[in-house]
């Protein structure tokens, strides 16, 4: 990201996924695919076994078969733990692909947690309440090892496995997850709320919540997907900024709580406050100098600085100039829609011609549903990304979005420079496209394969730098409380979210 603030000089952006699931215990696809998954977008991934539940409701009635249904996903875990262990040992590779060792903890009473270890090696922890887990930790901090707990879907409501916000310590709980395929928590009237079959939010357990009761803590997303597809767009990320991609790097960059959640598309967030980045803890001063730095996916609706619950400023992008003649910017290629039935297979091959391809951003998303078909054969690493040069391949699949509000397109961004004569010139499954900048600099363009109702593809409009790329510095003119919790928080035009984690004055 250019012009930066001054606090994240010398710190990249990384993206991940802490929290997602495979058939190492309840969940579809191997943890093979998983991890060919997720290098296909992500920086770095955990690949989480569901583990142990030790409040689970008695085996009676309906709940007769959710309790089986823990139980043989834990035994499970236990049963293949030595080669998960193995297998993210192998996956791992400093510089292109971290990975860390993780397991989840249910309770009705505490909430959930995700159980991590700076590396490839650990026990699996069946403590019987929060306490004893803290406990545990403990031991394993005292023989050198490093881990923490991070809580998951917060916003149920209380003693339902949503947070108990009087048992949080951030000593062990840096982060919290605050997004996830389960809805996001940020408060009970942000966007995505939850449609799980574990009920609605409840506001006690939102972040908005945790943050009015005194705790400091930062904040992550995770998409919790269960077909073996770490990073499956729309479900949640997180970015940190890291001096390295290592997991020492990495680690260190969430126990300092400079992440910041996001949805799906690789919005680059950067906050500070008085010179401090995001997470940090600072005195009160009467001066508050707020600076942000955005880099999006896609165009930015806008972006809100939120101090102690409540937005005090708003900035947008009205009356910015796109720039001249020349473009820098992005299209993003869209493959999916169609009649229910065999998932489609896509073979799409994009060249600049009279430009240069920057760079591109893949947004595939896998499967939904631990048990959903769709049409799948059985084979979940459904994707390969190929770039040469100005030049780039794409294999996908896609099945008809189950709802016409749940998107199962497979998309494709890429970063181009060049001119209104620049052009997009390529094939999407023998069918040949043929597009200039120009044309696509007001608006998209789109195509069918077969006629109506069957598969299709779009490009996007192609959005100029100007518009998903912005640094701005406000001054809180009213600090006179002392103290305070501020974060930003990013929507795009196309409803992909960012939330930073805040700043705690005072």
């Amino acid at each position: 990201m250019q012009s930066l603030p001054t606090a994240f000089l010398g710190q990249r952006a990384c993206f991940g996924d802490l929290h997602n699931h495979c058939d190492i215990s309840y969940g579809r696809g191997s943890m093979d695919e998983a991890w060919a998954n997720a290098r296909l977008q992500l920086d770095f991934a955990s690949v989480t076994g569901h583990a142990h539940w030790p409040d689970m409701p008695p085996r009676e009635g309906r709940l007769a078969y959710l309790v089986d249904y823990h139980r043989r996903g834990f035994e499970h875990l236990a049963e293949v733990w030595d080669q998960v262990q193995e297998k993210t040992a192998a996956a791992h590779e400093d510089g292109r692909f971290v990975t860390f060792l993780s397991f989840e903890w249910h309770s009705m009473r505490h909430g959930d947690y995700c159980i991590y270890y700076d590396g490839p090696r650990g026990d699996i922890l069946r403590a019987p309440d929060i306490v004893a887990m803290r406990a545990a930790l403990d031991d394993v901090r005292a023989r050198g090892g490093r881990a923490m707990m991070i809580p998951h879907h917060i916003c149920y409501v209380p003693g339902f496995r949503g947070i108990h916000w009087p048992d949080f310590d951030a000593r062990y709980s840096p982060v919290v997850e605050i997004v996830s395929m389960h809805g996001c928590a940020e408060h009970d009237d942000a966007p995505r709320p939850y449609l799980h079959s574990m009920g609605p939010r409840d506001d006690r357990g939102s972040m908005r919540a945790g943050l009015a009761a005194g705790h400091r803590f930062g904040v992550i997303g995770s998409t919790d997907h269960h077909a073996a597809h770490p990073g499956s767009h729309d479900h949640g990320r997180l970015g940190v900024w890291a001096d390295g991609l290592t997991r020492d790097g990495i680690w260190r960059a969430i126990e300092a709580r400079r992440t910041w959640a996001l949805t799906g598309d690789r919005i680059e967030l950067a906050f500070a406050l008085n010179g401090a980045p995001m997470g940090s803890e600072i005195a009160a001063t009467p001066e508050r100098a707020i600076e942000v730095a955005v880099r999006g996916g896609a165009a930015l609706d806008y972006v809100e600085i939120v101090k102690n619950g409540v937005a005090i400023a708003r900035h947008d992008g009205l009356g910015r100039d796109p720039g001249g003649p020349g473009f820098r910017g992005k299209v993003a290629l869209a493959l999916g829609w169609g009649e229910q039935g065999e998932p489609t297979r896509w073979h799409a091959d994009l060249a600049v011609e009279g430009g240069r391809l920057v760079g591109i951003e893949p947004r595939l998303r896998g499967e939904e549903g631990p048990e959903s078909r769709f049409g799948f054969d059985g084979a979940f690493h459904a994707a390969r990304v190929a770039r040469e040069g100005d030049a780039v391949h794409l294999e996908a699949r896609t099945w008809k979005n189950p709802t016409t509000r749940t998107d199962s397109t497979q998309k494709l961004a890429l970063e181009i420079e060049g001119d209104g004569h620049t052009r997009l010139r390529g094939t999407v499954n023998g069918e040949p496209i043929d597009v200039a900048l120009a044309e696509l600099r007001h608006g998209s363009r789109a195509g069918l394969l077969d006629g109506f109702v069957s598969p299709a593809w779009q490009l996007s409009r192609a959005v100029p730098e100007a518009e998903y790329a912005w640094r701005f510095a406000i001054d809180d003119e009213d600090a006179s409380a002392g103290s305070g919790v501020y974060y930003a928080r990013v929507r795009q035009k196309n409803d992909q979210w960012a939330w930073g984690s805040p700043v705690f004055v005072g």
